[in-house]
């Protein structure tokens, strides 16, 4: 018994040793704590984002690509009724009466100041074939409206410029009715005879916004 007697203050001892976390040591391991989550929510929200503009990047320049790919078998200017200077205007610039559809563009000048998709002249956007391109659900499959017709890709649009172009200058705009009078060191350029330079200019709106975002223009010259 006076063993055991010994032992008791030894227990009492240990057991006064030990204590708990100070508040101060709390806090400082909610602060690391959180941190940690904000540094990783940050990463993530940074790796959406990322992943976002390179998806609308991609997007962006195959719609651009659709359009150039439409135009590689067009004429610059209508084969029949031709681009001819009347009264200062340039008649034949532009869609010819009678052409409403898509399918009726046939030649470059057609283009100028189209616009494929929500608010423009055509539905769209539209691929090489002029088709529209139909909006796709996360399951890969296309999505039909109300009336069960495919919805188009939501919130794309193209939009097309072609302009006269100087054949010694490519960044100098000439107007539709110009034409080159001949000189000591310069030929003649009939009205029809100028390089055109296409410009195309793809554009984003997502849900909410309230203005467009332009995701990528690209821009071509096609010769005489």
């Amino acid at each position: 018994m006076p063993r055991l007697d010994a032992r008791f203050p030894v227990l009492r001892r240990s057991r006064a040793a030990r204590r708990a976390f100070t508040l101060l040591e709390s806090m400082m391991a909610l602060v690391i704590v959180a941190l940690g989550v904000l540094a990783f929510v940050d990463a993530q929200s940074a790796f959406t984002r990322s992943n976002t503009w390179s998806s609308q990047a991609a997007t962006g320049m195959l719609l651009a690509n659709e359009i150039r790919e439409m135009t590689r078998q067009m004429t610059r200017h209508d084969s029949v009724t031709g681009l001819v200077a009347q009264g200062g205007v340039a008649v034949g610039w532009g869609r010819e009466a009678g052409e409403v559809s898509v399918d009726d563009l046939d030649d470059l000048d057609d283009l100028d100041g189209v616009t494929f998709g929500d608010g423009g002249l055509f539905a769209g956007p539209v691929d090489a074939f002029g088709q529209v391109i139909p909006e796709i659900d996360l399951s890969g499959e296309i999505v039909i409206g109300t009336e069960g017709e495919p919805v188009s890709l939501t919130g794309w649009r193209q939009i097309v410029s072609v302009e006269k172009v100087d054949p010694y200058n490519f960044s100098q705009v000439r107007p539709d009715v110009y034409e080159q009078q001949p000189s000591s060191q310069l030929p003649f350029i009939a009205i029809d005879g100028f390089p055109l330079r296409v410009t195309v200019s793809v554009t984003y709106q997502a849900l909410g916004e309230t203005q467009a975002t332009e995701i990528t223009k690209l821009t071509w010259i096609v010769p005489p």
